[in-house]
């Protein structure tokens, strides 16, 4: 579709005067000569006829000069009568054509003044259409506009996002199912949370991340408020101040996808087990070892 829009707009760029390509000029100043000729053409055409009827039927040349040098001063009714070129009915007789056919006569009624003037503005608006879109290019075509609107909506979309992306709190915050979040809070977990947790969440200095025991709740919501506040007095520091609302959700998410994992070395459960409300623990059905110590926050 990308391919298809981009030749289409290389195209159209193509048919505009200047664009490099000789041949292509030189047929659009042929098609401007060509329309100013018809145009020129209708203007004498126009002339000629009157000429015409000026020598054919003088007669008739003359009345129309005598009616337009006896035209009174234009009132509102009489601007009406002229703007939709209206005839009294006793004025019928002089706009009659000669022929007849089974009693019944035809007017040579003018064309309305409203008509004239909305045709020949049509013909003008064509005339600017033509030059500024498809002789100078100064306006978008059909392809530019589309291409504008995609790239204004992209903008709008990533603006949107970026602000979503900031809109969680603990209250709110889901599992993403489609695993984009804890893939992107991978890189964020060791850039900052294996000095404690490990690099598989088999724990460390803190607890393990990888069994359904926790200190302060294992949920998904839990353990966003425990990364966003942290537990300071077991020495798990808040990182609201470090990272963003979206951040916390993709690291919490990544944290949340290691439930069930079997890392070696992992440090024996703390807390009380959890039963997850989203069915996704770990299956372990071992107690808690007697006396194991609470070191610092799940």
């Amino acid at each position: 579709m990308n391919i298809l829009i981009l030749t289409a707009s290389a195209t159209a760029a193509q048919w505009t005067l200047g664009s490099g390509n000789l041949y292509n000029d030189l047929l659009i100043i042929a098609l401007i000569v060509v329309m100013i000729s018809l145009l020129l053409s209708a203007v004498v055409v126009q002339k000629a006829l009157k000429v015409i009827i000026n020598l054919t039927m003088p007669e008739l040349a003359k009345e129309e000069k005598e009616k337009k040098k006896k035209k009174k001063k234009i009132t509102w009714n009489g601007f009406w009568n002229w703007f939709l070129e209206l005839r009294p009915i006793e004025e019928e007789k002089d706009v009659e054509i000669d022929h007849e056919y089974d009693g019944i006569k035809e007017l040579n009624n003018p064309i309305p003044v409203w008509f004239n003037a909305l045709f020949y503005s049509t013909v003008v608006f064509g005339v600017v259409y033509l030059l500024v879109y498809h002789v100078f290019g100064w306006g978008l075509n059909q392809e530019q506009e589309y291409e504008r609107e995609m790239a204004m909506a992209e903008q709008a979309k990533q603006e949107y996002l970026s602000q979503a992306a900031n809109l969680f709190d603990e209250s709110t915050i889901t599992i993403d199912e489609t695993g984009t979040l804890a893939a992107a809070g991978k890189s964020i977990f060791v850039a900052n949370c294996v000095v404690c947790h490990g690099a598989l969440g088999e724990g460390g200095i803190g607890p393990n991340l990888v069994d359904d025991y926790w200190l302060h709740g294992g949920e998904i919501g839990d353990v966003f408020r425990i990364v966003k506040y942290g537990v300071p007095d077991k020495g798990m520091v808040p990182w609201e101040q470090t990272l963003t609302p979206g951040q916390i959700a993709e690291v919490s998410n990544y944290i949340v996808s290691l439930r069930g994992t079997t890392p070696p070395n992992a440090k024996e459960p703390q807390g009380e087990k959890v039963v997850y409300q989203d069915g996704a623990g770990a299956d372990s059905e071992e107690a808690l070892p007697d006396g194991a110590e609470e070191e610092t926050a799940n």
